[in-house]
């Protein structure tokens, strides 16, 4: 007796909205079902994936299923989608499932494009596989551009508004209710409070920086509009926001978070909830405060010419008794070129410090006079093309030698 194959079934359709009110989904598990029935198929699984895109593999019972499929032994033997595009929408990403899910003896067949093993079948499905993938590129194409003149025209495109707004209806165009951003009385006092700490404090304190806000927020029990606790993050994205002072941008960053030039990018006029004035102070304030773009004098560069040299604030430590009876040197190294060989300094040493233009090097002092004398084995400093001697004041291109 034959046994028959297991088969799972994979559903998909690219929106919640069409999860909800579309017969995508009952159209294809029907198909599905059917499909098995004729082929002999036991049905053992039915994977549903209610609003996600086929342009990636971030989708969980996607991944479920390839881990299932993937797993020894493998639940079923046959994964079934009504089209090649329900599975995936990107060529090289298909192929790279369609392999894997191959090499534990799955395979992926189409209800509307069946195809065959040879080379030629395999050929027909990269094929219609690079088709799906451009309409789907053709059709974010066309969606942006719509959504873009939405953005144009002043209206929102929907997603969850900044903190301060709130969605409302703005006109009726057909069976589409255009929807416009307005001040939310109720957590926009919230919004100008955060802008005003950061330029004038609580009237205690002077200017607060981000994590002060922060915690002012918290200590006060001011919650965020889901009832939460603020975050570094949700603060520093309201400082820095357009949108609040009646500049929304649109379509500023892609999907990877990269931001997109300046000519994509749809400026839509809303409410503003401060001046101009007050978020030009604050963007001046930050970046005031930012170490990248202003550094402030531990982070500049120092100024070697009129540095005093490390040798001279270099004291006898007769006055630390958990210093007594450990002998330490102190070796800078301070010749051109740079062509020292740190692996010699590794090999004598207990510790080495390697700063800007100068090695520190720590051990005790027996050892250290033997290395500087050369009166080790392999691990000698090779002195060769360099003066070594101990001085009291700084020379340029010499090592020096001092007990601490």
């Amino acid at each position: 007796m034959t046994v028959p194959q297991r088969a799972a079934l994979y559903l998909r359709v690219s929106t919640a909205r069409q999860a909800e009110h579309d017969v995508s989904i009952p159209d294809q598990k029907r198909q599905g079902e059917a499909y098995c029935a004729s082929r002999g198929y036991q049905l053992v699984e039915t994977y549903v994936e209610p609003g996600a895109s086929a342009t990636n593999d971030r989708r969980p019972e996607f991944q479920r299923m390839i881990e299932a499929g993937t797993s020894k032994p493998a639940p079923f033997d046959v994964v079934v989608v009504h089209s090649f595009s329900r599975f995936f929408r990107d060529h090289f990403e298909l192929e790279f499932y369609v392999r894997k899910l191959a090499k534990n003896g799955v395979k992926l067949v189409s209800i509307t494009q069946e195809m065959g093993d040879d080379p030629m079948h395999v050929m027909m499905r990269q094929i219609m596989a690079l088709f799906d993938e451009y309409q789907s590129k053709e059709n974010a194409k066309h969606v942006m551009r719509a959504l873009k003149e939405n953005a144009r025209q002043g209206f929102w495109n929907g997603s969850l508004p900044p903190i301060g707004y709130r969605v409302v209806a703005a006109e009726q165009r057909g069976a589409k209710t255009k929807k416009k951003l307005e001040i939310d009385p109720l957590h926009a006092d919230t919004v100008r409070l955060i802008y005003r700490l950061a330029l004038e404090g609580d009237g205690t304190t002077g200017q607060m920086g981000v994590k002060n806000i922060v915690s002012y927020l918290n200590r006060r029990r001011i919650f965020t509009r889901d009832g939460g606790r603020w975050g570094i993050g949700q603060v520093h994205r309201i400082l820095t926001r357009r949108t609040y002072m009646g500049e929304h941008e649109f379509n500023k960053r892609s999907k990877t978070k990269e931001l997109k030039p300046v000519s994509e990018i749809v400026t839509v006029p809303v409410p503003p909830i401060i001046d101009r004035e007050t978020f030009d102070a604050v963007q001046a304030r930050l970046k005031a405060r930012n170490p990248k773009v202003m550094p402030g004098p531990r982070h500049q560069r120092p100024n070697h010419a009129h540095r005093p040299h490390p040798l001279r604030q270099v004291r006898r430590s007769d006055d630390h008794p958990h210093r007594q009876g450990r002998a330490l040197s102190l070796l800078c190294l301070l010749h051109e070129g740079g062509g020292y060989r740190r692996d010699h300094l590794r090999a004598l040493a207990q510790r080495v410090e390697v700063a800007e233009g100068e090695v520190r090097i720590m051990r005790s002092k027996t050892r250290l006079l033997q290395a500087l004398t050369g009166k080790t084995s392999v691990n000698s400093v090779p002195t060769q093309g360099l003066k070594w001697r101990a001085v009291r004041e700084p020379d340029e291109n010499y090592v020096y030698a001092i007990a601490l």
